[in-house]
C-alpha cells in the first residue's frame, strides 16, 4: 500500500516559492485518480473507524466553523495511515429534513434539485481543503438505495411492536404545514422562521424508545464520552426510583395517580395540580370555576413543552373548585391545575408539598395554599417554616410514621400504600417515546398503508371520498422497498394535517389484489437517516442487505465520532436506541456504536459594534445601552432595539467587518467613519456579516494553511473566535517549512538537532493520539526554526519534518516528499520512531526548597549526586540568604525532581 497506481505528479523547480494555488490541486487531483485513500482491510492489521458526523448540505455552503472537526478526523487519519493501521475515513449527506424543503420553497426549486446542487458545492468545497476520505463510499440519506434500508429498518421496528400510532398533544405549525419537536419551538413560535405553534391533538407515528431507556442509560458507563454529554443523556432519560399514589376522587371510582421520589412527605401534600390536558379536569372543575379553567386551558394550549417547563421556575395555576381525597388520611385536597405540569410527562398530575419542596413552596405562599411542615432535622418540629425544607431528615406531623428516619418513612409508607391498593413502589423516567413523523414533503416515505372503505364502485385516485381505516396498518413488503416519493409539483405545506402527500392521489392510493388501500401521509424526520448511516458506511454498494457480516466485523465500532456538542441529546440518543433494537435482533454484534466521541468547540464569527441614532450619527460600541425588556439580561440580544442609557433614545445596532476595521492606539476604528467599534465574538451569521467562507481562505492562503490555523487557534474542544489576520502565522509557519526543506540537504546530522528531532517526534506523536493539534504545530515550529538556523539542513531531520507535518498540510507535505526525491505518495509512508533514550535531556533545572518553599532553581547533571545538588544550590544567590549562618539539618533529594533543605 506504499504506492498507487498512475502517473507521480511532477514537482515545481527548485528555489521557487510556495505556490498552493498550483501544488494543491495538483495533489487532490493525484488523490482522486490514484484511489489514494480507498479504505482496505489487511488481515492481522489493526483498525480505526474514524467518522464525523455527516452535514446537512444547505444552500449557504460551508462557512470556516465546518471544517475544524473534519481537519481534526483527517489529521488521526492521515497519522494512523503512517503507523500501519487500516482506516476508514467516509463522508455524506444528511440530505433530508425542514431545512432542505423550506430552501427550496423560498427558492422556487424542487428539493430533489437544490439537494442535490448544495451537495455538489460541499463536496467541491471538501476536497478543496485535501481531506482524506474515501470518498468511493459516498452516500446522501436522499438517495434510493439508502431510502430502502431506512424503511427496512422502519419495518424491524415496526415488527417488534416499537413503532405505533397514538393520537398525543404536537405542537403544530399552520405555516410551516407540520409538527414540531420541543425543541424546534421557542416562546410558542417556530424556531425556523418565527410562525405561530399552536397544541393539537393528532395521529403520530411514534417510537417505543422508553423500552430501552434502563439499557441507554446503563451503557452510557462503557462509552469515552465527553463527561458533559454523558450527564445530558442521562438526565435526558431521567431515571428515578419513588412511588405512585393514587388519590381518589369523591363520589367516583377514578383516581388521581401522581409520581414521587418522596413518598416520606405524603402527610404534608395541601393541594394536587393537574396538567391543564389532564383529562380529569373538565370533569373536577365547578360550574363557578369554568370560565377561569377555560382560559387558563387555552392559554396554556399555545405553549410547547419546552416553553412550559423552561418558565417552571414561577409556577402559575387555578383552583378548578374540585377535590381529591387523601389515601391515608381521607382529607380533601383542593385541585389545580398549572401548566408547568404537562400531560405527556409521566402521570400529568403533581401532588403539591409546600412544606418540602422550594417551588411548592412558593406557590403556596402565592396563592395562600397551607403549609404543613413533615419532615424536619431532628425528631421535634419547627414550627412555622420559613422555607422549604427538602433534606433528608425524620418525619414529623405523619401520624404512626413519625419520628422514622426519612429512607425507613419511605418503605413504611410504600408498604403501606401496597397493603391498602392504593400506590406501589415505581421507576419513572423523564424520557418520553419519540415522536418520530412529520406532516411534511420532504423525507422517507413510512413503508405503512392501510386498509380504504369506498363507496360502491368508488376510485379514491379520481376523489372518491375514503374512509382510511388507521387502526389496521399494514407493512410494506421488504421485496417492494424503496417507497419513493412521488414528484410533486406543488410540495408546499398546507393546513391540512395529512401533509403534502396526500395531495398526491395517485400515489396515496393504490389497490392491491382488486381492493383499495391508502399510503401513509405522514414521512420520516431528519433524524432517520442519521441514525445509521456510519453502518452503512460499511457497505455502501450493497444492494442485498444493508451490510454485510464481513463488513461489519472488519470495521465496527466506530472507534472516533467528531461532531458538535448541539447533537449530545437527540441524535446520539436516537442512534444508540436504533443500534440496541439491531443488537436484539443479531444484526450487529456491539451494543454501542460510538467508542469515544468529541464535541469540537464552535468557531465564532467576529464583528464590530457601533451605534446609529434617529439623526444618523454614528456613536461608539462601547456606549451604555438598556434593552426594552426589562428581564433581559447580559449579554443583551444584540438584534433587538436598544436604547441610550445615557438619553433613552432608540439606537439602531450596527455592525462593521474586519476587513472595515483598522487598529490605532490599542483601539479598533471604523474606517470609513472613525467611529470606535468593540469586537464582538458570536455563532456566525449573514445578518452580522462575519460569516467566513472557506473557499476565499483557499484562495487567498491555501488548504493547508485553512487547516493549521483552525487546529492552532486552540484546544480542540474549545470555543474560539476567528480572526482572519491571524492566519498569517501559520502561513509564515508554512512557508519556513517550504524554505528549510528546499535547502541542499546533508547526510550528517549533529548532536544536538539529533536530540531535538526525537524530542520532537515524540512529542507530536502523542499530540496527535491526544488530539493536541496546537501543541503539534507549536513542537513543528520550534523544530522547524531551530533547523532554520542551521548551516546545513541535515536529511533526516527534513524528511522526517516532512513527515510530521503531512497529517496537517498534506498538499505541502506532498509536494516536499516529492521533491526530496521520492516517487510514491507518503500517505502510507511510515510514521517516524524516536529513540527514548535521545528524549532524556542531559541537564535538568530542579526547585530549591528550603524548609518547604522555593527559593531558587538549580540547573544539574541529570547524574548529579545529592552532594553535588547540595553544593550547586548553596551557591544560589537567591538561596543564600536563607541558608547562611544555619545548620542543614536534613536534606530531601529526588534526582531529577526535588532538593528541600531543612535548616535551622
Amino acid at each position: 500500500m506504499s504506492a498507487e497506481e498512475g502517473q507521480f505528479p511532477q514537482n515545481t523547480a527548485r528555489g521557487e516559492r510556495y505556490d498552493h494555488a498550483e501544488v494543491e490541486p495538483k495533489w487532490q487531483r493525484y488523490w482522486e485518480d490514484n484511489g489514494t485513500f480507498a479504505a482496505r482491510r489487511t488481515a492481522g492489521r489493526p483498525k480505526r473507524y474514524l467518522l464525523d458526523m455527516f452535514p446537512y448540505p444547505s444552500g449557504a455552503g460551508l462557512h470556516v466553523g465546518h471544517p475544524e472537526g473534519y481537519t481534526a478526523t483527517d489529521i488521526v487519519a492521515r497519522f494512523e495511515r503512517m503507523r500501519g493501521v487500516d482506516v476508514l475515513h467516509p463522508m455524506g449527506w444528511d440530505a433530508f429534513g425542514l431545512p432542505a424543503e423550506q430552501y427550496a420553497i423560498q427558492t422556487g426549486t424542487h428539493p430533489a434539485k437544490t439537494t442535490n446542487e448544495n451537495i455538489g458545492t460541499f463536496r467541491r468545497q471538501l476536497k478543496s481543503l485535501g481531506f482524506s476520505y474515501d470518498w468511493s463510499r459516498e452516500l446522501a440519506t436522499t438517495d434510493d438505495a439508502y431510502v430502502r434500508w431506512t424503511q427496512w429498518i422502519f419495518l424491524l421496528l415496526f415488527e417488534r411492536k416499537l413503532a405505533y400510532q397514538d393520537e398525543i398533544p404536537v405542537n403544530w405549525c399552520p405555516a410551516l404545514g407540520t409538527v414540531l419537536a420541543n425543541e424546534e419551538v421557542i416562546d410558542g413560535k417556530s424556531e425556523r422562521g418565527g410562525h405561530p405553534v399552536v397544541r393539537t391533538p393528532l395521529r403520530q407515528w411514534m417510537l417505543r424508545i422508553t423500552a430501552y431507556a434502563d439499557r441507554l442509560l446503563e451503557d452510557l458507563a462503557e462509552l469515552d464520552w465527553p463527561e458533559g454529554t454523558v450527564t445530558m443523556q442521562r438526565e435526558w432519560i431521567g431515571r428515578s426510583e419513588g412511588a405512585e399514589i393514587d388519590f381518589g376522587i369523591e363520589g367516583s371510582d377514578e383516581k388521581i395517580s401522581v409520581f414521587t421520589t418522596r413518598p416520606d412527605t405524603l402527610f404534608g401534600v395541601t393541594f394536587m395540580v393537574l396538567a391543564p390536558e389532564h383529562p380529569l379536569v373538565a370533569k373536577l372543575t365547578t360550574a363557578d370555576r369554568r370560565a377561569d379553567v377555560d382560559a387558563y386551558v387555552k392559554a396554556a394550549a399555545s405553549k410547547s413543552d419546552r416553553d412550559r417547563l423552561t418558565h417552571a421556575k414561577t409556577k402559575t395555576g387555578v383552583p378548578i373548585g374540585g377535590h381529591c381525597i387523601h389515601p391515608l388520611t381521607g382529607a380533601k385536597i383542593p385541585v389545580w391545575i398549572g401548566d408547568y405540569v404537562i400531560g405527556s410527562y409521566g402521570t400529568g398530575a403533581v401532588m403539591g408539598v409546600p412544606g418540602h419542596d422550594e417551588r411548592d413552596f412558593e406557590f403556596a405562599k402565592q396563592y395562600k395554599v397551607p403549609i404543613v411542615e413533615v419532615v424536619s432535622p431532628t425528631k421535634s418540629p419547627v414550627g412555622e417554616l420559613s422555607a422549604a425544607f427538602v433534606d433528608d431528615g425524620f418525619s414529623v406531623n405523619s401520624g404512626d410514621f413519625s419520628g422514622l428516619t426519612t429512607p425507613d418513612c419511605k418503605r413504611a409508607i410504600v408498604e403501606k400504600l401496597e397493603g391498602a391498593n392504593n400506590g406501589k413502589k415505581r421507576t419513572s423516567y423523564k424520557l418520553r417515546d419519540w415522536v418520530f413523523s412529520r406532516q411534511r414533503y420532504w423525507g422517507e416515505p413510512i413503508p405503512i398503508y392501510f386498509p380504504v372503505e369506498l363507496p360502491e364502485g368508488g376510485n379514491p385516485q379520481q376523489g372518491a371520498k375514503a374512509v382510511i381505516r388507521f387502526d389496521q396498518p399494514i407493512a410494506v413488503e421488504a421485496s417492494e422497498l424503496p417507497i419513493r416519493l412521488p414528484n410533486l409539483a406543488d410540495y408546499r405545506p398546507g393546513d391540512d394535517p395529512a401533509g403534502p402527500l396526500a395531495r398526491a392521489l395517485d400515489w396515496r392510493f393504490f389497490q392491491k389484489d382488486g381492493k383499495w388501500y391508502a399510503r401513509e401521509t405522514n414521512t420520516m424526520p431528519q433524524w432517520a437517516g442519521s441514525c445509521w448511516y456510519y453502518l452503512r458506511f460499511l457497505d455502501p454498494k450493497n444492494d442485498k442487505e444493508a451490510w454485510s457480516k464481513e463488513a461489519y466485523d472488519a470495521w465496527m465500532p466506530v472507534d472516533l465520532y467528531v461532531g458538535g456538542g448541539e447533537h449530545a441529546v437527540l441524535h446520539l440518543l436516537y442512534a444508540r436506541f436504533w443500534h440496541k433494537v439491531l443488537w436484539d435482533r443479531g444484526f450487529v454484534k456491539d451494543k454501542e456504536p460510538f467508542k469515544k466521541l468529541v464535541h469540537q468547540g464552535m468557531i465564532l464569527g467576529t464583528s464590530f459594534r457601533y451605534f446609529e441614532n434617529a439623526a444618523g450619527a454614528v456613536l461608539p460600541g462601547d456606549t451604555a445601552v438598556v434593552d426594552e425588556n426589562p428581564s433581559h439580561t447580559a449579554p443583551i440580544p444584540w438584534e433587538a432595539p436598544v436604547f441610550s442609557a445615557a438619553n433613552g433614545e432608540p439606537l439602531k445596532v450596527c455592525w462593521a467587518k474586519e476587513a472595515e476595521v483598522e487598529l490605532r492606539d490599542g483601539a479598533a476604528f471604523h474606517r470609513a467613519n472613525g467611529v470606535k467599534v468593540i469586537l464582538v465574538a458570536d455563532k456566525m451569521s449573514k445578518s452580522r456579516g462575519n460569516v467566513v467562507n472557506p473557499d476565499d481562505i483557499v484562495r487567498d492562503h491555501g488548504a493547508d494553511a485553512l487547516r493549521m490555523y483552525e487546529m492552532f487557534m486552540g484546544p480542540l474542544e474549545a470555543v474560539k473566535p476567528w480572526q482572519s489576520s491571524q492566519i498569517q502565522g501559520v502561513v509564515r509557519f508554512r512557508d519556513r517549512v517550504w524554505a528549510t526543506c528546499t535547502r541542499p540537504l546533508v547526510d550528517s546530522i549533529d548532536d544536538e538537532t539529533k536530540r531535538l528531532l526525537h524530542k520532537t517526534v515524540q512529542k507530536v506523536e502523542k499530540a496527535y493520539e491526544t488530539l493536541s493539534f496546537n501543541t503539534a504545530i507549536s513542537t513543528l515550529m520550534i523544530f522547524t526554526n531551530h533547523l532554520a538556523g542551521l548551516k546545513e539542513i541535515p536529511r533526516e531531520a527534513a524528511e522526517k519534518l516532512v513527515l510530521m507535518v503531512s497529517p496537517l498540510a498534506p498538499h505541502i507535505g506532498e509536494e516536499l516528499w516529492s521533491r526530496l526525491g521520492h516517487k510514491t505518495s507518503l500517505a502510507y509512508e511510515p510514521w517516524p520512531k524516536f529513540d527514548p533514550a535521545l528524549t532524556i535531556d542531559d541537564v535538568i533545572e530542579m526547585p530549591v526548597q528550603v524548609n518547604g518553599k522555593v527559593r531558587g532553581h538549580v540547573t544539574l547533571s541529570r547524574t548529579a549526586t545529592q552532594d553535588d545538588a547540595v553544593k550547586t544550590a548553596l551557591a544560589v544567590e537567591s538561596v543564600k540568604p536563607f541558608t547562611d549562618g544555619k545548620t542543614i539539618k536534613k536534606v530531601v533529594f529526588v534526582a531529577g525532581r526535588i532538593l528541600n533543605l531543612v535548616v535551622g
